[in-house]
């Protein structure tokens, strides 16, 4: 029997996180000693305020791993809708951690406490100068001002406002209560007004389709209603087409119930307010433009009323789900302090995190800073995939995908027996490369649970198109969205298989990405939403299939970009080529056991890059560069020539960026480089604007001629050198861009999080290993900055990591050994770790040194592309 999300599933108590100095190349490591203090709250190194301004997109509200709730402020309509800077409009109970939209997904439903009467329709949007108010001074977990500001920890958010009116919420998985205060001090200008609350429901970040308000005028103790959200990362225009996709695809319900009656309250429509109302309705449309349209409510407290308590709950599938839930997980406590409920909430929240958080326990370190970032990096890359199913286990299906807006419509589903919740929210152009292999490690029950979301949204899929199944690149709730290229899905589940996830429809879910990446579909070669949002989920299979390759710069319709798209299906047909051959060891039918046999045919179509590889690109050195259906190559429209620093033919990179893309067989790109040392010369050239030295090119140069930290396309590249016979330099390159590009300050970021892609990279490459290739559970070894770090692995044994004589002089692995249990004699490993060792746990032991040639004459790992198209 599993336990409730509720409680965490095969989770460990909170486990130690010890103290020293953290291992860099500026920072010494040192040695773990017995006398080690031990800390149960890995939670308290939380920051939630790291990457919520610049350009993280994190949010700094309430929420729990995988929580469907996450509330969070909303200042303005950009990004994810915080900036301290920035007056408050209200405390939104729905965020996407890092998502790389302007503005984000969400921000639905922001409730706005206020000092003062409501006597005139609160506006819609940014030009709103009177319900709004700034934060007080000290934000940021930073009281040292006031004592005032804003407090951010795990499942809690406090905040103080310039109107004296303060904040103090806390969230479970579908719910969340707040204590508002409002100003009793007579000095204070807001003394003596009523305590008001106002219910923005049609203002999410991206507009609103139509909104609903009730207010309950009988009991004046509940608020409910509704909004129809949508309109996926902003007003993105389709590739030129004047009708943008703007379309609602999901309704969120509330209930809010208060621990007093309200005394007033009225509705307001298309900026004008019906004092006494209690039911108004409509949408702000989505526009860039909102100014004076929407719908809302408010409710108007006694004059010095000093303390309102709020919960709330929310539901995807009906009004009476965020009732059920609001109940089951924050029931009314008949006689109990809104505040001693709200503690009790906390606390619990923050032992949730602390279970999650505690599958990695770090020991031997002083450095809080490192640690800060650490976890803070840990938690943001487990707050996704989100729960959207209700407590009674319904969730929306996948809504219907028109050619022109229409309100959301879905089947109700229930989540499949044997299946804990249904999942959603996949970044999965981001998501692939890093932050589900972390999932899988440890949170291999979620991770199944996930696949089996995404297999079940994909048959839904088939259910309204006729079509094959479709694996939609970027989900968000129930909303198929279009967003990115390639076809990541098969990517992530064939990384979960390898990783060992067995708790989904494997053999089922295969078979439908097999169909997807073989059988084209009728709409194949439809631009609708090109590009950017392209719906085919494998477009224009046919050409794909017949050239080999993705031709144009368009891709002959259907998708964003002929040069990245050739690199991305051929990772995913490498990935789904592994996953046949290793099922096929597992599976006992034999019809099965034949069938993907066949299906390994997709092997050699991992490597259809090498048609889009161009050997005289730009002078002698060869580029991925997009061509033709005719065969002939892509320039650019401005000059006819070839620009590597350009992204012509490429999804958000540039030909110098994707060139390096090949993470499936970088022995093979090496070859078409000219061997192991010039690919190294030339990765080199790509992280140093001077060869040679330490001034690293991120740092200085964004021309797009070198690495960039920020983003997806080329984040696997400082991993290279391992395959390239020089490890040496991964752990230098690494090390640089851990201490330089990510921070403990609230840009402490490089990028957008990206649904915790960035933080994930950031948490293996802490820990001295990396992912090899997605479709593979072998891990690439580094220098690790701890001394010593455990991951539990429910289910499974602990793998240990430890690091023994770094300094500021050895900055180098001199060797590398693993243990397999406890009895078993140490194996000197290369620089790699294979997927059997770390499914079978053990201690990975690393020793520093000066020497730069360990691993150099030792096998490389092996690349996936030539291990599924072997024949042994």
């Amino acid at each position: 029997m599993r336990h409730s999300l509720w409680t965490g599933r095969y989770l460990r108590p909170a486990c130690a996180v010890v103290t020293a100095v953290a291992a860099g190349l500026i920072a010494p490591l040192v040695s773990a000693t017995p006398s080690m203090a031990v800390e149960s709250d890995p939670a308290g190194y939380v920051d939630p305020f790291i990457g919520s301004t610049g350009s993280g997109n994190t949010h700094p509200g309430a929420a729990l791993p995988f929580g469907m709730i996450a509330w969070s402020p909303t200042t303005h309509l950009k990004g994810d809708g915080y900036d301290p800077t920035k007056p408050l409009r209200g405390f939104s109970l729905t965020h996407l951690n890092g998502a790389g939209c302007d503005p984000g997904p969400g921000g639905d439903i922001p409730i706005m406490p206020y000092a003062g009467e409501v006597n005139s329709a609160p506006g819609s949007a940014d030009d709103d100068d009177k319900y709004v108010t700034a934060f007080a001074d000290g934000t940021g977990n930073d009281d040292s001002k006031t004592g005032e500001g804003q407090i951010a920890a795990p499942g809690h958010f406090r905040a103080r406002l310039t109107s004296g009116v303060g904040a103090d919420l806390a969230a479970t998985q579908r719910a969340g209560i707040a204590d508002f205060t409002y100003p009793t001090d007579t000095a204070h200008p807001a003394d003596g007004q009523p305590a008001s609350l106002l219910f923005r429901v049609s203002n999410s970040l991206n507009g609103s389709k139509d909104a609903h308000i009730d207010i309950d005028a009988t009991d004046r103790t509940t608020v409910s209603g509704w909004v129809d959200g949508g309109g996926f990362c902003g007003h993105r225009l389709n590739g030129g087409d004047p009708n943008p996709d703007r379309r609602s695809y999901y309704r969120l319900y509330f209930t809010a119930a208060f621990d007093r009656p309200f005394t007033s309250w009225g509705t307001w429509k298309d900026g004008v307010r019906r004092p006494g109302s209690s039911s108004a309705g409509g949408g702000e449309t989505f526009e860039k433009s909102r100014s004076g349209k929407g719908s809302g409510g408010y409710v108007t407290f006694d004059k010095g009323t000093d303390h309102v308590g709020m919960r709330v709950g929310i539901s995807y599938v009906s009004l009476a789900g965020a009732k059920n839930n609001l109940q089951h997980e924050i029931p009314q406590a008949s006689g109990r302090k809104t505040t001693t409920v709200l503690e009790d909430v906390k606390q619990k929240g923050r032992k949730r995190w602390n279970d999650v958080l505690s599958g990695i326990t770090i020991g031997g370190t002083q450095d809080t800073e490192r640690l800060k970032v650490f976890y803070t990096a840990l938690y943001h890359a487990l707050q996704q995939p989100n729960v959207i199913s209700d407590v009674d286990r319904r969730y929306p299906g996948i809504s219907p995908d028109p050619e022109s807006s229409a309100a959301p419509t879905s089947t109700i589903q229930k989540v499949k027996p044997g299946q804990e919740a249904q999942y959603s929210n996949f970044s999965g152009w981001d998501q692939y490369r890093a932050q589900v292999q972390l999932l899988a490690l440890l949170q291999p029950e979620v991770a199944g649970d996930f696949a089996q979301s995404l297999y079940s949204f994909a048959q839904q899929n088939k259910q309204r198109s006729g079509d094959p199944e479709v694996w939609d690149r970027w989900i968000h709730l129930n909303g198929p969205t279009h967003v990115m290229s390639g076809d990541p899905s098969a990517a992530t589940l064939a990384t979960f298989y390898a990783m060992g996830v067995r708790n989904f429809d494997s053999y089922g879910a295969f078979e439908s990405l097999y169909r997807q990446a073989t059988t084209p579909a009728a709409g194949e070669k439809s631009t609708v939403g090109c590009n950017g949002q392209c719906r085919p989920a494998r477009p224009n299979l046919t050409d794909y299939q017949k050239l080999r390759y993705a031709p144009g710069e368009k891709c002959g319709g259907g998708c964003w970009g002929g040069a990245s798209e050739t690199l991305e299906e051929s990772v995913a047909d490498t990935a789904l080529a592994a996953w046949a051959r290793a099922m096929q060891r597992d599976v006992k039918d034999p019809a099965q056991k034949k069938q993907l046999a066949t299906q390994q045919n997709l092997g050699p179509r991992g490597g259809y890059w090498q048609n889009v590889f161009h050997d005289k690109a730009e002078g002698k050195e060869g580029y991925i560069q997009p061509r033709n259906a005719d065969g002939s190559w892509v320039t650019d429209p401005a000059d006819h020539t070839f620009h590597p620093e350009r992204q012509t033919g490429f999804a958000q990179g540039s030909a110098a960026q994707y060139v390096w893309m090949v993470p499936q067989d970088p022995q093979g790109l090496a070859a078409k480089m000219g061997g192991s040392e010039n690919a190294a010369r030339r990765l080199d050239a790509f992280f140093h604007l001077t060869p040679g030295t330490d001034g690293w090119s991120y740092t200085q140069n964004t021309d797009g001629a070198h690495y960039d930290p920020s983003n997806e396309p080329d984040i696997h590249a400082p991993w290279l050198y391992n395959a390239l016979g020089k490890p040496w330099k991964t752990q230098e390159t690494v090390r640089a861009i851990l201490d330089s590009a990510y921070n403990s300050g609230h840009g402490g970021l490089p990028g957008n999080d990206d649904l915790g892609t960035m933080s994930a990279w950031y948490v293996f490459s802490a820990l001295g290993i990396y992912p090899k290739a997605p479709g593979s559970g072998d891990l690439l070894l580094g220098a690790p900055v701890f001394p010593k770090a455990v991951l539990h692995r429910p289910g499974k044994a602990d793998l240990t990591l430890t690091a023994t004589g770094a300094s500021s002089t050895n900055r180098y692995v001199h060797a590398a050994n693993f243990t397999a249990g406890t009895t078993r004699s140490p194996r000197a490993l290369p620089s790699w770790i294979d997927a059997a060792s770390v499914n079978s746990g053990g201690t990975l032991h690393f020793t520093f040194g000066t020497d730069k040639n360990w691993a150099t004459s030792t096998e490389l790992p092996p690349s996936l592309f030539q291990q599924v198209n072997s024949k042994k």
